[in-house]
């Protein structure tokens, strides 16, 4: 009977400091992305403009932010913590809005097409665009995930992306390529001509 006891209150003691374990361990582990904080940031204590303001964090500094919910990031910088807009945070290598950063010459407006194929070296049936067009679905032009291969005539560049809408890996097409990369190679879903 003595050694039930021990047993019992043994366990007794061991499910308390697995519990405060357990909730720390996730907390030093937990990892966060650097961003910018693009003007001067009012923290508030959740995500919307409805919680109340907890504190400030300057411009143009580096921040943490933990996670991100609809619109609004929690954030961490100078041992303060809040929700911010996400409308003025950036994750590039300044601060910026998603327009900032080096001016690319890429060329657009035309004249000139972009043309592609779905066999490698310009092979197979061909889909040729000007200046303008847009696929947000390829899907609806019963060519989805069929190019192999992109040829640029004249004054005009491609992006194109492996999912519907531009999201997921999408490659700016300045030149012809005879084959496309393997993340891009029968899985265009989006495409944009400049």
């Amino acid at each position: 009977m003595k050694s039930m006891w021990r047993e019992y209150s043994g366990r007794r003691l061991l499910a308390p400091v697995l519990l405060v374990l357990a909730l720390l361990v996730p907390g030093a582990a937990m990892a966060a992305s650097r961003a910018w904080s693009n003007v001067d940031l009012v923290l508030r204590e959740g995500p919307g403009t409805v919680y109340d303001v907890t504190g400030e964090i300057p411009g143009e500094i580096r921040i943490s932010v933990d996670r991100c919910w609809q619109r609004w990031c929690k954030v961490r910088a100078k041992g303060q913590t809040g929700w911010v807009s996400i409308d003025f945070i950036s994750f590039g290598q300044a601060p910026g809005g998603p327009f900032s950063g080096p001016k690319l010459n890429y060329p657009s407006g035309g004249p000139g097409q972009v043309c592609f194929y779905t066999g490698g070296n310009y092979t197979g049936s061909e889909l040729c665009l000007q200046s303008g067009f847009v696929a947000q679905d390829l899907v609806l032009l019963h060519r989805d995930n069929t190019f192999a291969s992109v040829k640029i005539e004249g004054d005009v560049s491609a992006l194109v992306c492996r999912d519907f809408d531009f999201s997921s890996y999408c490659e700016r097409i300045v030149e012809n390529k005879p084959q496309l990369s393997r993340f891009l190679n029968r899985n265009v879903s989006s495409i944009r001509i400049y």
